[in-house]
Parts: C-alpha cells; structure tokens; sequence
C-alpha cells in the first residue's frame, strides 16, 4: 500500500468521524421536537420540579440536588483536565509513544506525524468536553441563584402566572445545563471511539458507528425512557363479594 494511500485511508476515517459526531448531534436535536426521548421527557420533569418547588417554603432538598448536579460536572471537567494532561505527555513524548505503540500486536504501524494528528484529535475532543461541562457547572450555579429568589408560598402578592413563568424559566436554566453535560458525555464516547484509531482506520469507523448506535438507543429506547414514560393503569379496588386472601410468604 502507497502512502498516499495510507494517508487516504486516515482522512476518510477522520471525516467519518466528525461526520458521526455532528451527524448524530443535529439528529437527535431534530428528531427529539416531536419524539419523546430522554432530553424532552427530563425536561418535562424539570418543569414539574420547578413548580412543586414553588409550593413549599422549605428547599433545602432542591438546593442540593442542584449541587449534586453541579459536583457531577464538577467532576467531569476535572478528570478531563486529568486526561489532557496525559494527551500533552504523550505529545511531548511522541517518539517513545510511537515505539510503545509498534511493539503491540494489534496496532497498525504508522509514522510519527500520524501519531501526533491521532493525538491532537484526542486532544480536541476532550477539550470541548471541559468547555462543555464547565458551562454545565456555571449553568447549574445560575440555577442555584435562580432557586434563592424564587417567591415564597407565603408572598400573596405574587400572581399565579408569575409563578409559572418562574417555574418554566427556571425549568429551561436547568434543562439547559443538562443538555450541557449530555453534550459532555457524549465527547467523552466519542473520544472512547477515537482511541480505536490507534489500531485501524477501518476500527475506527466501525467502533465511531457503534458508538452511535449506542447513544440512539440510550437515547430514545431505553428502558430508562420507557420508566419515565409509563403511566401505570389504575388498580382496581377488590370487589365487596371477593374474598381476601391469605398473604404468601413463601
């Protein structure tokens, strides 16, 4: 095989990646305006949440669920810093990488250069995951600012339609910042798959697709949705005429 060649073979799997990547975002995006999937359903909650929220004076159990959110992502964009920091390592020791890399069976052999380019997208992609989750962390501090005026259950001067309108403007802060840390997980797939590169461009393709296939899935299939989606039928009272039974403990 030529070099040209060589080289052919790794744009295509590059471009086929950022082609998923983007392909699938747009999609999801589209797809979830007039299909329920976890983004709408969770936002529906969301608002429910808001609103409940507004009918207690007491919300110290809404205060920290919002910075349990916030410590998820806070964690995110610190282990992403982690792993950049291993990415630069690497980059500043490509040589000694390079040669680790060729003694493994099942790594395709490729120049120094290539190394570095399989690097640099490593890089990249992990530096938008910690811009993405540390917006996610601002976002959700902003919903904590949001969360401290919010109007008591006992302010009779506040009308019913302002505190709807609260309630579905802090419901969209909130959606948004989870939206933010979607956006940041679905880096750190992406980057999983991106590593698959370092054995075959062809690897590469396939484990980017099923990365997608994954995500779709998770996203508008999974028993988590379907959970959140389910209205259980109402039980039936038992008949004055039946009698009761005997309880099983076996």
């Amino acid at each position: 095989m030529t070099l040209t060649d060589d080289y052919l073979r790794q744009l295509v799997a590059a471009l086929w990646f950022v082609f998923c990547w983007l392909g699938y975002t747009r999609y999801a995006i589209w797809k979830g305006r007039d299909t329920p999937c976890l983004a709408s359903v969770m936002a529906l909650y969301r608002e429910d949440w808001m609103r409940r929220m507004l009918q207690r004076d007491n919300r110290i159990a809404d205060a920290s669920v919002i910075g349990n959110l916030e410590r998820n992502a806070s964690f995110f964009a610190s282990s992403t810093l982690i792993i950049l920091a291993g990415i630069v390592t690497a980059l500043g020791a490509s040589d000694r990488a390079v040669s680790l890399l060729a003694e493994l069976p099942f790594i395709e052999p490729v120049g120094r250069g290539m190394s570095e380019l399989k690097l640099l997208l490593l890089a990249m992609v992990f530096v938008y995951a910690f811009f993405t989750f540390s917006w996610c962390m601002r976002q959700y501090n902003f919903a904590a600012v949001l969360l401290g005026s919010a109007p008591l259950l006992a302010e009779r001067n506040v009308s019913d339609q302002e505190r709807n309108i609260f309630a579905k403007r802090a419901a969209k802060l909130l959606s948004s910042a989870g939206n933010q840390f979607n956006l940041g997980l679905r880096a750190y797939y992406f980057g999983l798959a991106a590593l698959s590169w370092f054995i075959h461009p062809w690897v590469f393709m396939v484990v980017t697709a099923g990365v997608v296939l994954v995500l779709y899935h998770r996203e508008f299939h999974s028993r988590v949705l379907k959970v959140l989606t389910h209205t259980p039928a109402p039980i039936a009272a038992p008949s004055a005429q039946q009698e009761p039974r005997e309880p099983d403990f076996h």
